[in-house]
């Protein structure tokens, strides 16, 4: 099993830090990463569709993902899954391509810096137009109803949230 490949499912509503978390992680396991905001940036740049694209970008992160767990590779995917569906999805995708699967919401229990990060982010996808903070708290987003990791970027810096996740998976680098 320890050498199964891996998907890792950063998801959690806009602006808890997910992308940022992820790009470190990415960084520290070598592992493919996924966003599914520059998929949805890429299918609206390529054809008449505009946002909400609905399960298009989801989809085409599915299979991406499939692709490299099939080949061996483990995954990083970062978006904001919001509903059951989408998260029993990427399970799916893992059971079937003989993947571990480990699933983390990224939250940011303040508030105050929840909102702040939201109005004054930059965005490094092309042509991605961000929600507003009132966009945010408005966004449909089930509540987690299995087991998860559960980790709060306004505690942690990103580094050491990667350098908790990456514990998990293989243990403290030695550096660390």
């Amino acid at each position: 099993m320890a050498g199964d490949p891996l998907l890792i499912v950063l998801g959690g509503l806009p602006a808890t830090g997910k992308s940022t978390v992820a790009t470190e992680l990415a960084r520290r396991t070598g592992f493919t990463y996924l966003r599914i905001d520059s998929i949805e940036q890429a299918v609206i740049r390529s054809t008449a569709l505009r946002q909400p694209l609905g399960p298009v970008g989801y989809i085409v992160g599915y299979d991406l993902a499939a692709d490299q767990l099939r080949h061996g590779v483990s995954v990083i995917a970062d978006c904001v899954n919001p509903l059951g569906i989408t998260r029993e999805a990427w399970r799916t995708v893992a059971a079937r391509h003989g993947a571990r699967a480990l699933e983390v919401e990224v939250v940011c229990s303040n508030p105050e810096e929840h909102r702040r990060r939201a109005e004054t982010r930059t965005v490094d996808v092309a042509g991605l137009e961000p929600p507003d903070w009132q966009s945010i708290l408005g966004h449909e987003y089930e509540p987690w109803n299995r087991d998860r990791v559960v980790i709060d970027t306004a505690r942690r810096t990103a580094a050491e949230n990667a350098k908790t996740l990456y514990a998990m998976v293989h243990g403290p680098r030695p550096e660390d």
